[in-house]
């Protein structure tokens, strides 16, 4: 009977340990990668599509769907009254609705550009270096054409 216990008891033991080893086998190396330091403590907001009607001669033409993620401090994001899509918005509105966009040649539109200047002047509106990068989820032209398809 002793014998019988005894196997059992052994028979767990190397079950358990196995069981350990391929667990940790299973899960990789434990050191991770160096994190990029920039990007310790920014969150990313979603903003909705903006709109952007263009209009020549009169008519509206097509418009401007434009999306953007925007990154912020997390310490920013928590002091800020309004929160920064509002200005975003506005600033990007004013930027696509003033520019003369060539309706053909959409694709030839300085992207960089218009984010890099929606940056600079969201920031001076909120008073500091708030929002750190802006990205483009979507950026498309719809004709007037298209919208009544």
């Amino acid at each position: 009977m002793m014998r019988l216990v005894v196997s059992c008891l052994w028979i767990c033991a190397v079950m358990g340990a196995s069981t350990y080893v391929g667990a940790d086998w299973l899960a990789g190396p434990t050191s991770t990668a160096p994190t990029d330091k920039r990007m310790e403590g920014l969150q990313h907001k979603k903003m909705a599509p903006i709109n952007v009607p263009m209009i020549s001669n009169g008519n509206v033409e097509g418009y401007v769907v434009a999306q953007f993620v925007y990154l912020i401090a997390a310490e920013n994001l928590k002091q800020l009254t309004v929160p920064p899509d509002a200005f975003i918005t506005d600033e990007t509105f004013r930027a696509l609705y003033s520019d003369q966009l060539d309706f053909n040649h959409i694709e030839k539109y300085n992207v960089p550009a218009l984010t890099t200047g929606l940056i600079k002047k969201v920031n001076q509106r909120l008073g500091g270096e708030i929002i750190k990068d802006l990205l483009v989820e979507e950026f498309n032209y719809i004709t007037r054409d298209e919208i009544s398809k």
